[in-house]
């Protein structure tokens, strides 16, 4: 972990990178989370001195950290006793986690009143279709964590844009995910705005409630230039091939920053200003998925560009790694709307449509999820037949 240097008045200052982002209005949350991290005092480090200021969790990072090592087992020996379910034992571990790390970062939360030092769990992948299901999951682990910094990940497919809003009216704290499209982020944008208003109209507070809509990036570009590579066979013209040569890497950035155009519009403008003046905070924009999948591209090509106020940037371990060691920071989100709006207009020009990307990925990330929840409980139950196993033996 290696921090840059600034020059200033002739002395060397060491700048932490994360801290830094600070100070642009964007905050960052590690994308990854295990009983390791909790008990090692990894966690803990990486919030007092690399200043992080969340956590989120889903099925992928728990199923890894819960094959890595034995920090699991004497938790799963006991739950075992007890007769529990993979499914049940995958939730108790989780939630316990979840809890932990809530507290770890409850100090941060109350300094900041509430405007940071979040920890999201996330409900059933298996529930991205089913609107009651999804209450009913969320509702659930919002009472079994039971502390005011979680936050509940709810898919933000149109079945999942009414149990947004009915949790936030009810009080709880959304993180909605799997978002790709400008018309969904914008619904669910929306939906906070409503939740509340309903929530100050019968007179209950406002001013700690918090969403963050978490707009994905990097699998933006993964399709967008598989697309763009198969026009490129198609052709020997060129002009064209240089056409789209130049569009690889470009969609995913310009897909945030129209979501971030359309942030500004709706929460600096009228349609917030009442729920503004009772105190309330912004629902932030998330950048999701912001690991770097093609080596061709910069390792933190989804940080650099997309620096800005009441944003957050969800970092994978190794981006944030990188990020310190040579990140730069400027505030670059709001810098070209116009050069945002071509690029979506060369796509559609060559015949690449961004809401048929965008819906593809909606469908094939809910299958992605489904699939790692499916492998967790799988994990979980091949754990718990050793454990069981091996106290059968003892």
């Amino acid at each position: 972990m290696v921090n840059v240097a600034k020059h200033e008045q002739g002395k060397t200052e060491t700048v932490n990178p994360i801290k830094a982002l600070l100070k642009e209005g964007q905050a960052v949350w590690q994308d990854d989370i295990s009983r390791e991290m909790l008990q090692s005092g990894t966690l803990r480090q990486r919030v007092e001195e690399v200043g992080i200021q969340g956590v989120t969790s889903n099925p992928t990072i728990f199923q890894k950290a819960i094959a890595a090592g034995d920090a699991y087992d004497e938790d799963i020996k006991r739950l075992l006793q007890d007769g529990q379910s993979p499914e049940e034992i995958f939730e108790s571990l989780a939630v316990q986690d979840i809890q932990d790390a809530c507290d770890l970062f409850r100090p941060l939360y109350d300094e900041l009143d509430g405007e940071d030092g979040y920890v999201s769990i996330e409900v059933s992948a298996a529930l991205a279709r089913d609107t009651e299901g999804t209450l009913e999951d969320a509702r659930r682990l919002w009472r079994k964590v039971d502390r005011p910094n979680v936050m509940i990940k709810v898919p933000g497919t149109k079945q999942g844009w009414p149990a947004i809003e009915t949790l936030l009216a009810e009080g709880v704290n959304v993180n909605i995910t799997l978002l790709f499209s400008l018309a969904h982020y914008e619904r669910v944008a929306l939906a906070y705005i409503s939740a509340l208003t309903t929530r100050l109209d019968a007179g209950q507070p406002v001013d700690r409630m918090a969403s963050v809509a978490s707009f994905f990036v990097s699998r933006v570009d993964t399709l967008v230039d598989k697309k763009i590579n198969e026009k490129l066979a198609q052709t020997d013209d060129a002009s064209e091939r240089a056409r789209l040569d130049g569009l690889k890497g470009k969609a995913a950035i310009a897909n945030a920053r129209l979501a971030y155009e359309k942030f500004q519009e709706i929460f600096e403008g009228d349609r917030f200003a009442r729920l503004r003046e009772a105190g309330a905070h912004v629902q932030r924009p998330l950048w999701a998925s912001t690991g770097t999948k093609n080596k061709a591209y910069s390792d933190v090509l989804y940080v650099e560009t997309l620096i800005g106020p009441h944003t957050v940037n969800t970092m994978p371990v190794p981006t944030m790694d990188a990020f310190l060691d040579h990140g730069t920071v400027a505030r670059t989100v709001d810098r070209d709307y116009a050069e945002a709006h071509g690029v979506m207009d060369e796509l559609a020009a060559a015949g690449i449509s961004i809401d048929e990307v965008t819906a593809q990925l909606e469908e094939e990330g809910i299958a992605t999820f489904a699939k790692s929840f499916d492998e967790l409980l799988a994990g979980v139950a091949e754990k718990r037949s050793a454990l069981a196993e091996a106290v059968a033996a003892s």
